[in-house]
Formats: C-alpha cells, structure tokens, sequence
C-alpha cells in the first residue's frame, strides 16, 4: 500500500544541516525514493524540487567558475586518452569490481579488435570472445584468427604478461604452437604489437589494402 512520510518535507524546509555534497546527494534520492513508495509524481514534488536546489547551490558555492570545470574536464579527457583505461586497469586489478571488470572487457574487446586491424586480418577471419570467470579473476578475452591467437587477462602470470599470444593452426584449435608474452602497454600500440606478433610468429603476409585513387 503506498505510503508517505513528513521527514523529506522538514528536509526541504530546513536544510541547513545539509553541507556537503554526497549529504544534499542522500537527501535528495531519500526523497525520490519516499515519492516512489507513495504513488507521488517525483518531478514536481515540492521538497524533491527544493532539495535539488539546495544541492545545486550546495555545489555553486564550493567550487570554481562553470568554464574552469569544463576546462578541467575537457583536461581529464585528454589525460584519460593519453592513459588508455587497460593500463589504469592492469595495475589497479579488476577482481571484486563488477564495473571495472565490466570496463575492463569492453575496452579488452575494442583493443582487440584495433589489433586485428593492425595485423591486416580480414573482418571474417577472426572472432574476439570474453570469458568472465568467477569474480576473483578478471577473465580474458581473445582474439582467434586462422593463425593466430591473442589472449589478454589480469593477474595470471604477473605485471608484464598480460598478453599471450601463440600461432594456431585455424579457428578451431585451441592449443596451439608454443606462448610468446607482451605486457597490455604494447597492446595499446596495437601497429608495434602487431609487427612483434608477425615476426616472432612467422605469420602470412597481410593482404594487401587496395590504394585508394585520388581525382
């Protein structure tokens, strides 16, 4: 049976008590929360309105200028894209973090498959899989081509060798010839990885891209 409560009301009233960001936060989704449980519309409930005021002055008063913090934020943006995500990952470990390991193995998939490019693999030629595993391990993902496999987890065999990979005889086997070991600061240069890779493998030439015809 729905229900409401005053408390989100006295809140909103008198929120002196209230100077902290995650505390105006709290306040705010407790109130959200307390119109949810009674059938109240959340977007027009007078203390849920109030209390985002009061968390929007809360953070108007503590912090610098609107264009320095998106100055600092277009910065974090730079800085994140110079540090690719993996390497933060690698050092820091994903096991217990769903969202690191959640992140962890998206951005896994995507280097994997810009190192695909790099070798010259055509798109139907090779498949990338995420293996998840329990949470203690961060699981791995691969990269399977005709000749090649390339397989990335965290904390098995140490800093350093989170990449393994090893010349396969097809899509099918999963044994392979003997492992070679690169750290995940090669595989985010996937064009230097990939040369490593075709020479220590002895891979096929890629395929030749067609040049591109300028009028």
């Amino acid at each position: 049976m729905p229900y409401d409560v005053a408390f989100r009301f006295s809140q909103a009233l008198d929120p002196s008590a209230l100077t902290t960001l995650p505390a105006c936060l709290h306040a705010l989704t407790a109130a959200i929360e307390d119109c949810r449980n009674a059938g109240k519309l959340r977007d027009s409930d007078p203390a849920v309105l109030l209390l985002a005021r009061h968390l929007g002055a809360v953070a108007e008063a503590m912090g610098p200028a609107d264009m320095q913090l998106r100055r600092a934020c277009m910065d974090a943006v730079a800085e994140l894209k110079r540090h690719p995500a993996l390497i933060a990952l690698a050092h820091k470990g994903v096991a217990y973090d769903a969202p690191a390991k959640t992140l962890f193995h998206a951005d896994g998939r995507k280097a994997m498959k810009r190192l695909a490019d790099a070798l010259g693999l055509a798109p139907d030629s090779y498949d990338v899989r995420s293996h998840h595993g329990g949470v203690a391990v961060s699981g791995d993902v691969v990269l399977h081509g005709a000749e090649v496999q390339v397989r990335l987890s965290l904390g098995c065999m140490g800093p350093g060798q989170e990449i393994m990979y090893r010349r396969v005889a097809g899509r099918h086997d999963h044994v392979g010839e003997g492992n070679h070991w690169a750290s995940v600061h090669e595989l985010v240069q996937p064009e230097r990885l990939a040369a490593r890779i075709r020479r220590d493998l002895r891979l096929s030439a890629p395929s030749a891209v067609p040049e591109r015809l300028f009028a």
